[in-house]
């Protein structure tokens, strides 16, 4: 007979090698199938609720290695949820109206003015779909679980009802109001931008000074002093109606070459080096609050300037007195409101100068201020002209830069309920703990918020006019219009006229003679999305509000994180969530932004056809994903040979269970080795830290916790000692079975732990699993600590024996570096211990030559008996020879007593014992 075929080597169908990108489709199908993410609500149903809440992705494009990161973390935690305990449902969402799908049409040669508004938007909506059905392949090649079939759209008639309600309701508490105020504006959109819209990029810009000549000093100070001003907008100078002075600024007159100027005392030294004074002479003093209502005139324009008093001025930088311009900004709206300055904002929609900007009309803001500047050389009112960059808002989708223009706009007044949101942002819990004083400030610290835009593309504003222009939002228009669009969609405000909009019959004091004409702005789309815990979690019966969890990236604490919380404090009083967890972006393998002109972008599909999914899955394990994340094609090498490992592992398991029965051959814990037994401690704690991981969200703690135990406790140990048993005993042998035990033990609790990281990869082990019923591990839960007897004292012994062993095994590489033995199985190991040592070697059942992988070992003496040339330690000396005897063909252990067996005189007395009973038994 042929010995070696008397070996019980591992024998298993699980494949060596993954070839995930063909394998994973294959088990995607099968999913598909089974249904397999009904089976699993159906499974859970009944258990505590886990909702995570989606964000939606817009819907244009092929996803990005940042959605593959977001969606892959949010199928993390819900695959662990489901696992353990709670329900947990899974509703994927699509952000589907806006700029860039109009941009993507018009691309595409739609031409958008020789058609309705409802059939330009028809066109979006097939868009929008054709979108949504490419990204929700992608994302479901990765892997991710989830109602694809019934995701919550921001289009979908039902969704858009819903978001009328919330607008409704904010209206009804007195949120929603119009008014005429300066927003930021996109020339390059022709529409107003909410905050979360806008973007910081640097750009060149004219830095001018500029003398308004004082006509009407109020005895405080000379008519024909020069007031100076500082700006970057010169485009801005045709709207200013004034200028604000801090009240609690000293300000000086200063004389320069006949001329006279007033700027901040605090201001002159950089104002008097930048515009090349010699030597100004001060004058005058006074305080900024004397000033207040002197009156200037405009440098080229008939009109008055008037000085007012303004908090915002700063001595950062300028002059101490600040260009006003009501129609161009914030603080300057705010103060021209004060003084009653009124509102001029002489540019348009597309950022071109009007009739109100007198000879600059036609221009773009941009052109005019060449013009505007030379103009004001021409009147002898431009002290200097240089240039600067610096940062300056962008429109976020068309990365061309944004300016402040006053327009009407719909808004919500966030400073009527900003403590009810700023106690919502504290009762949250944040992960990381800085999202908390990130989003408490954005809140405390923003203005309202403009919610109207003026696009074709989205959910309209739904407000009728009256015949006096009075808008009219009431109880019952609102449920009429959402009723409407939950029949119809709200195309149907675009295809009717106003009446035919109304509640049949309605009548209002305001339009005596029944005619009344809608609004023609939709919502911002932050308030579409920002909508969806009413849409979604309040639509759907299967869902509730708050969710437990929002999960999106760090830039949606300006965006969705914010309007989520908005609307939501707004009509329930809460926050829509109990918490929320934010990553970060994902960059190349040098930390560089990814960019198709650099060339550095990395493709989930490329990645997924090239290595599979579940590699990218455990990419986003790896990396700490709180912080920017790094990827590239060197790293996920990295990544693919810890999956190599980590797949190995399986395999061995799976092959050495091989005729194991776990119904009839598991030993039960007390009457495993000690060796066993320590196995078990070492997987009760893999189990417990990494079930603690799950729950804290920590998965890169997970990648290495199950990677070390592999390599480790596994690998480097258990099971390179284990082979010599399983593979040469005989095959129902106590030791093998032992052995096999906690092999079997091993597998399920990897197979469970690794399923919602390596979601394919568990699945496909799973179905090779001996006397298991689940049909798949994600039908099961996550495992539980096995219960140990004496786990404290056996665990303390045998980390001292792991000790020990690394001594060990670090003089056998110095014996096999220095030609003394081949293999460890060559050597004889001596050791020489003190007490300590030698009683745990005493206490060792099982063999010591085993647990060395040597052929023969000896504990000699005390440490101070041991020879010249032992290798020393802190608690050992070890001496490594080679070994006495012969080598057995079956078991490849050196031993004397080879040949003892006249049968078979190539063998040890083991393998002759069981090749006895093994021939025996198959005669």
């Amino acid at each position: 007979m042929e010995y070696k075929d008397t070996l019980l080597m591992p024998k298993t169908e699980f494949p060596m090698r993954g070839n995930l990108p063909k394998r994973e489709p294959e088990i995607q199908s099968a999913w598909n199938e089974k249904n397999m993410y009904q089976k699993v609500q159906e499974h859970t149903n009944g258990r505590p609720l886990f909702l995570l809440h989606d964000g939606p992705p817009y819907a244009n494009g092929d996803i990005h290695m940042g959605h593959a990161l977001n969606k892959i973390l949010k199928d993390f935690i819900v695959r662990y949820k489901s696992m353990s305990g709670f329900h947990a449902p899974y509703v994927p969402g699509w952000d589907t109206h806006g700029l860039p799908i109009e941009t993507a049409l018009t691309k595409k040669g739609v031409k958008r003015k020789e058609m309705s508004v409802a059939e330009f938007r028809k066109l979006c909506e097939e868009y929008a779909y054709e979108q949504i059905d490419n990204q929700r392949e992608q994302f479901k090649r990765l892997g991710v679980r989830g109602d694809w079939e019934n995701p919550y759209i921001t289009l979908k008639p039902e969704y858009e009802a819903q978001q009328i309600k919330v607008f409704g309701e904010m209206a009804k508490k007195g949120y929603i109001y119009k008014g005429l105020k300066p927003v930021y504006w996109s020339p390059s959109s022709e529409s107003a931008l909410a905050e979360a819209e806008i973007e910081y990029q640097d750009k060149r810009s004219a830095s001018i000074y500029v003398g308004f000549e004082v006509t009407d000093g109020k005895g405080v100070i000379e008519e024909g002093v020069k007031i100076v001003i500082w700006t970057t907008t010169p485009w801005t100078i045709p709207a200013n109606l004034g200028i604000a002075v801090h009240p609690n600024l000293t300000y000086v007159v200063v004389e320069v070459e006949g001329a006279k100027y007033l700027v901040a005392e605090a201001l002159l030294e950089s104002v008097a080096n930048t515009v090349s004074w010699e030597g100004p002479k001060v004058v005058k003093t006074v305080q900024g609050s004397e000033l207040e209502r002197i009156v200037a005139k405009h440098p080229f324009i008939d009109r008055e300037s008037l000085l007012v008093l303004g908090e915002h001025v700063t001595t950062d930088a300028g002059t101490g007195c600040v260009h006003t311009a009501p129609g161009h900004g914030e603080d300057d709206f705010i103060i021209g409101q004060k003084y009653g300055l009124g509102v001029l904002c002489p540019v348009d929609e597309k950022g071109v100068m009007t009739e109100e900007a007198g000879e600059f009309a036609g221009l773009f803001y941009d052109e005019a201020n060449k013009a505007i500047t030379e103009k004001l050389q021409e009147a002898g009112a431009l002290l200097k002209l240089s240039f600067i960059t610096h940062s300056y808002p962008h429109d976020w989708r068309t990365k061309k830069p944004t300016i402040f223009r006053a327009t009407a706009q719909w808004f919500a007044s966030i400073k009527d309920f900003r403590q009810d949101l700023l106690k919502a942002v504290e009762e949250t819990k944040w992960v990381p703990a800085w999202g908390e004083t990130r989003l408490f400030n954005m809140v405390r610290d923003r203005g309202d918020w403009c919610i109207s835009r003026q696009r074709a593309w989205g959910v309209p504003i739904p407000v009728f006019y009256a015949e006096n222009g009075e808008p009219i939002i009431t109880d019952e228009t609102i449920e009429h219009v959402s009723s409407l669009f939950r029949e119809h969609g709200s195309n149907v405000w675009f295809e009717r006229d106003a009446k035919d909009l109304l509640p049949e019959g309605f009548s209002h004091a305001d339009s005596p003679n029944g005619i009344f004409t809608k609004e023609t702005d939709i919502m911002d789309v932050w308030f579409d999305s920002g909508s969806s815990h009413q849409a979604v979690l309040v639509e759907r019966e299967d869902l509730q509000r708050p969710a437990d969890l929002y999960l999106e990236g760090s830039d949606q604490y300006r965006g969705w994180f914010n309007s989520s919380l908005s609307t939501s404090v707004a009509v329930s009083g809460k926050a829509p969530y109990k918490g929320v967890l934010s990553h970060g972006f994902a960059l190349d393998g040098e930390g560089r932004k990814m960019s198709k002109s650099i060339g550095n972008v990395v493709v989930p599909a490329k990645v997924m056809n090239q290595l599979g999914a579940d590699i990218l899955r455990l990419w986003v394990a790896s990396v700490d994903y709180q912080s920017d994340v790094r990827v590239s094609d060197p790293i996920l090498k990295q990544v693919a040979e810890v999956y190599r490992k980590i797949r190995n592992t399986f395999r061995f398991l799976l092959g050495n269970l091989d005729g194991f029965h776990p119904e009839t051959d598991k030993v039960a814990y007390k009457d495993l080795r000690e060796v066993d037994q320590f196995m078990f401690i070492k997987l009760n704690r893999l189990v417990k830290n990494v079930k603690q991981a799950y729950d804290n969200y920590e998965f890169a703690n997970i990648y290495h916790l199950v990677n070390n135990f592999c390599t480790l406790d596994l690998s480097a140990f258990y099971l390179d000692y284990a082979k010599d048993i399983l593979y040469c005993e005989a095959p129902d042998s106590n030791e093998r079975r032992a052995i096999q035990t906690v092999l079997y033990e091993s597998l399920l609790v990897l197979a469970k732990l690794v399923s919602p990281i390596l979601s394919h990869t568990a699945d496909e082990v799973w179905s090779f699993v001996p006397g298991i019923t689940e049909e798949s591990v994600q039908l099961t839960l996550m495992p539980d600590e096995i219960k140990v007897e004496n786990a404290q004292a056996v665990e303390e012994k045998w980390n001292a024996f792991m000790s020990l062993r690394n001594d060990v095994l670090k003089v056998l590489e110095v014996a096999r570096n220095e030609k003394v033995i081949g293999k460890s199985l060559n050597a004889k190991v001596t050791v020489y211990v003190n007490g300590a040592g030698r009683q745990l070697l005493d206490s060792i059942q099982e063999n010591l030559e085993q647990l060395f992988i040597v052929s023969a070992f000896e504990v000699a003496g005390n440490l101070d008996a041991a020879p010249e040339d032992a290798l020393k330690f802190e608690n050992a000396a070890i001496v490594v020879t080679k070994a006495e005897g012969e080598t057995c063909e079956r078991c490849w252990n050196v031993t004397e007593d080879v040949g003892q067996v006249e049968e078979h005189p190539t063998l040890c007395s083991r393998c002759a014992s069981v090749i006895e009973e093994h021939y025996s038994m198959n005669q």
